[in-house]
């Protein structure tokens, strides 16, 4: 009955074109008027409905988000798959996508050098952790204050002498990430391997996925890094604008 209550809510004010008040969706539903009131405040905190000014709700942008994410990996893996795959030849580097799943990251898709003499080393599929790998750090960095910390605020694994375990250092990291548009994983997940990885801004999405590229720390040294993180961000903005979104360019803080 609650959940029914709250859908007919959302219903009402979805129909009305513009903004509903409390006596407009009293009116359509026929609900008691106190309940009205608690119910609608539940779905403002939710981010269900919005009051761009007192008492007039209408529905909210995590709504909209919502309605949007309906594209499935694999359609997702169509579009992506000849940008991944040019970046991977320019580069000679596994190139790789990533998806925000709960409370980790999955790499979805990886896509390797076409020449069979180059070397790589593919970064496998699967989760990976919101503190210590650059296609998850990248997510972490763009995401809203409440999310950000419940990362920072987590128990972390120390998978290596490098893995960063501090709240306060990774707050750094992630304005660090916003500072130049990609993120950087130097041996913190496995001695050896380094990765680099770019946020795709979905506009009123936000950021939900990732590209990025790995390698040994042999190939990926600073320079090679300094190279490649640009590319992955004109990779990441190309992708958006193939999945339907505007094209923008990255979101990014002043270094002071």
């Amino acid at each position: 009955m609650h959940l029914e209550r709250l859908i007919r809510i959302l219903e009402t004010v979805a129909m009305s074109g513009g903004g509903s008040t409390v006596n407009d969706i009293c009116a359509a539903t026929g609900f008691p008027k106190p309940s009205i009131y608690r119910l609608v405040q539940d779905l403002v905190a939710a981010g269900l409905l919005a009051s761009p000014e007192k008492g007039v709700f209408c529905i909210g942008q995590r709504v909209h988000r919502i309605s949007r994410m309906d594209k499935s990996d694999a359609e997702i893996s169509v579009i992506a798959e000849p940008l991944l795959s040019d970046l991977s030849d320019r580069f000679g580097a596994a190139c790789f996508l990533s998806r925000l799943r709960g409370d980790g990251v999955e790499i979805t898709q990886v896509e390797v050098p076409s020449d069979k003499a180059i070397s790589f080393l593919h970064p496998g599929l699967g989760l990976r952790p919101m503190h210590a790998c650059s296609c998850a750090k990248v997510i972490a960095a763009y995401a809203d204050e409440e999310t950000q910390t419940d990362v920072i605020g987590g128990r972390f694994r120390q998978y290596t002498d490098y893995t960063q375990t501090e709240p306060a250092a990774l707050k750094r990291e992630f304005h660090a990430i916003r500072v130049q548009g990609y993120g950087e994983c130097i041996q913190e997940l496995e001695l050896g391997i380094c990765s680099v990885a770019a946020p795709v801004h979905l506009d009123d999405l936000g950021v939900g996925l990732s590209v990025g590229a790995t390698g040994s720390i042999r190939v990926f040294t600073p320079e090679f890094r300094a190279r490649i993180g640009p590319a992955l961000i004109a990779l990441a903005e190309r992708l958006a604008e193939c999945l339907g979104h505007p094209a923008q360019t990255t979101e990014r803080y002043a270094a002071s």
